[in-house]
């Protein structure tokens, strides 16, 4: 599931693959911006901000791209097959003389003037993995509302930038509580903040994300082994989401 980890990693690798190099194939497969061309324009650089992926291009361009649930940019070498899904799930394609950049099940995708890219990412709070990271600004965000329930405040992305469904789970097992916690109800609230940034820090170079409760429902907790448990909870948006934590390490508030 891409969150602030997995979409730093997607800009580097799409960096080293465009960044310097003259696009000699583009093509934006949404009916917007169907007609754009940016054939013959260098990338400049490919820059993660949280969830989203900005690609900058010559011109004062930038292609603007959230993977959000299953979205992908992979990178393919001449002659090499595409194994990213069906063509018919591809959004967006750039290629240069050593490499293809294809971009699948893109939810969003726009082109827009590099000046402009606040329209984008302006909302976003500080992001964990960005040079604009400000801890303290993190923490007043998510304290504006203290009855808002804490997994709620972590996943919503002007409070800060990067955390998803995962890390939602996985900090609130780092500062034993669970999530549907209010948020003013938490002892040493900053606790949240560092989880998020070493917990993210940490799995920004590894292949495989390790996670402790996000999906082990059933499985014995590492802490102390009592079974993982699992339920819903609503994201800022509405929808309903999984949600784990351990009933021993994370007690529930009394009703």
């Amino acid at each position: 599931m891409p969150e602030g980890d997995t979409v730093y990693q997607a800009a580097r690798r799409l960096h080293a693959a465009l960044a310097g190099r003259v696009l000699t194939r583009s093509d934006l497969r949404v009916p917007r911006f169907a007609t754009a061309d940016l054939t013959g324009r260098s990338v400049l650089d490919v820059t993660p901000r949280g969830k989203h992926l900005l690609t900058r291009i010559e011109g004062e361009l930038t292609l603007h791209s959230h993977l959000r649930m299953d979205g992908s940019w992979r990178i393919y070498d001449p002659g090499e097959r595409w194994r990213g899904g069906p063509a018919h799930q591809i959004r967006a394609i750039l290629a240069n003389a050593e490499h293809t950049a294809v971009g699948y099940r893109l939810p969003v995708l726009e082109l827009l003037r590099t000046q402009e890219e606040s329209k984008a990412v302006g909302h976003l709070g500080p992001d964990l993995l960005g040079p604009d990271w400000d801890a303290d600004s993190a923490l007043r965000n998510l304290l504006q509302d203290p009855a808002r329930a804490i997994g709620e405040a972590l996943l919503d992305q002007r409070n800060l930038a990067g955390v998803g469904n995962v890390y939602k789970s996985e900090i609130c097992f780092a500062v034993r509580a669970v999530p549907w916690l209010p948020i003013g109800e938490l002892q040493a609230p900053e606790r949240l903040v560092t989880a998020a940034k070493q917990l993210l820090e940490a799995n920004k170079d590894r292949p495989v994300r390790q996670a402790y409760v996000y999906g082990r429902a059933g499985r014995p907790c590492p802490r102390c082994r009592t079974p993982i448990r699992t339920t819903t909870q609503r994201d800022p948006s509405g929808r309903e989401r999984p949600t784990y934590w351990c009933p021993k390490c994370q007690p529930a508030p009394p009703l």
